[in-house]
């Protein structure tokens, strides 16, 4: 079977033959790379939809990026950015003017309406009554994910979407990755049989956690949310979406056991330049990532002057959180959680979220009667029981892979093209991720912080 014949029955375009267990057993050992097909409900923009972002900072940035290098399909006509900084540099890179330049959301609602949508990328607590605005004055909205920290709250915004008509799109990002795409398609194709067990993991990586859920905006749950949304709904959501099927229970456990005051070693300090005994060979030294090896900066704000940059980034280690030693800040969220969830058809999935690992990336091992499926993102290996036989797929997203700031597999800019569709010809069917279809896994992930917290089985009910 040569290459073309090869991508045509695994079905690497819209309209292709369709792979099942029959298939696979015929091909020999081969690894292959493919793309997503364009899809062909996309149509030619006579203009380019418009929107107000909220919130300028990471998200904001990279969904914002996505305009700066397609201006014929998105433009950024306002942004709401406390931080001057950030303001700042948001409104010059997008041109905009000063009369639509904010300092709180609430501003930008205090003018009658001036684009199509509002791209919402505010902190967690910030996300509903935002929206709820928005969706009262007529726009359609990319809503960054969590929905809103609570469960009835995440209800009333699809209640309203649903009253108004308008388009809420949930950055579930991974559904728009071709890694995630492409095992769905196979999954639904028989590739492996029928589905019976799944093991999903997300090692975060040791700083990673350091910095965003221990010193970092999500350190503390009762002022954002639980991790199990604010990192892992992503993960949640990907699991029920690939097997499409719906959950029935859900039951968790994990705590907080490491990043605590008990555990601070001998001689450090509140923050790591005050003098720590152990600053150098602390795996956790804010000096050392932020300062000697310059990593994540983007909290930093850093200025134009790189000159400048080092007696920054010390003011910043010496006044924020960033500079606080790991095990005496006030955070609360676990540092490993693992949930076990029950679908439909006894469809059983295990979920694991591991904070000290040395590598991030997310791992899938997916069991059917006839194969199976092992996957990291960065490659998908389809195992044929009947034969032994292997087939590995790497995907690529070659229309955003080589731009900055795309992240989760490409599934970022590929969301945020959809999104420009969608609103375009008002059909919100052009995305995988409108909020009815992606409302369950936050269900799931509210269940699974009752689980955790009263250890007990959940029930996972979507019509209550």
């Amino acid at each position: 079977m040569n290459r073309r014949n090869l991508l045509k029955s695994l079905g690497l375009s819209i309209g292709a033959a369709v792979i099942n267990t029959d298939a696979l057993a015929k091909l020999s050992d081969n690894t292959f790379s493919y793309r997503l097909a364009d899809n062909p409900l996309h149509k030619s923009l006579a203009k380019p939809v418009t929107a107000v972002t909220l919130g300028a900072g990471s998200r904001g940035t990279v969904y914002g990026n996505f305009a700066a290098n397609f201006p014929d399909q998105l433009k950024i006509v306002g942004v709401a950015e406390p931080i001057p900084y950030r303001n700042d540099k948001y409104a010059r890179k997008h041109q905009i003017p000063d009369e639509n330049r904010f300092e709180t959301w609430e501003q930008v609602f205090d003018k009658p309406k001036f684009a199509d949508a509002i791209i919402i990328s505010t902190p967690d607590a910030l996300h509903y009554a935002p929206c709820m605005k928005a969706l009262a004055m007529g726009y359609d909205v990319l809503l960054e994910k969590p929905i809103a920290p609570t469960e009835k709250e995440c209800r009333d915004i699809l209640k309203l979407a649903k009253k108004t008509g308008r388009i809420v799109a949930v950055c579930h990002v991974l559904r728009y990755a071709p890694y995630f795409v492409k095992m769905r398609e196979l999954i639904g194709q028989g590739a492996i049989g029928e589905v019976i067990s799944v093991q999903h993991f997300e090692p975060v990586e040791h700083m990673h956690m350091a910095h965003s859920y221990v010193r970092g905006n999500w350190h503390n749950s009762k002022e954002t949310t639980p991790i199990i949304l604010a990192k892992s709904c992503h993960d949640l959501d990907i699991i029920k979406w690939v097997i499409n099927k719906p959950s029935h229970r859900i039951v968790a456990m994990g705590d907080l056991k490491w990043f605590r005051k008990e555990n601070a070693p001998e001689g450090s300090t509140a923050r790591c330049m005050d003098g720590c005994k152990v600053e150098r060979e602390c795996p956790y030294s804010a000096v050392r990532h932020y300062h000697d090896e310059r990593k994540r900066l983007y909290v930093m704000d850093l200025p134009e002057d790189k000159s400048k940059h080092s007696d920054f980034i010390m003011n910043r280690l010496r006044t924020t959180n960033y500079g606080r030693c790991v095990y005496r800040m006030d955070n609360d969220q676990p540092d490993h959680y693992i949930t076990s969830i029950q679908f439909a058809d006894n469809v059983t999935a295990s979920f694991s979220m591991e904070a000290f690992t040395s590598y991030h990336g997310r791992r899938t091992r997916i069991m059917g009667s006839m194969g199976d499926m092992v996957g990291d993102m960065k490659e998908l290996v389809i195992t044929d029981f009947r034969t032994g036989k292997e087939l590995k797929l790497v995907p690529k997203a070659e229309d955003v892979e080589n731009y900055k700031n795309s992240g989760h597999g490409g599934g970022d800019w590929l969301l945020v093209r959809d999104f420009v569709q969608a609103v375009s010809q008002q059909n919100p069917s052009l995305l995988t991720s409108t909020i009815d279809e992606s409302i369950e896994s936050h269900i799931m992930g509210f269940m699974a912080e009752e689980s955790r917290k009263r250890n007990k089985i959940m029930d996972i009910q979507m019509n209550a």
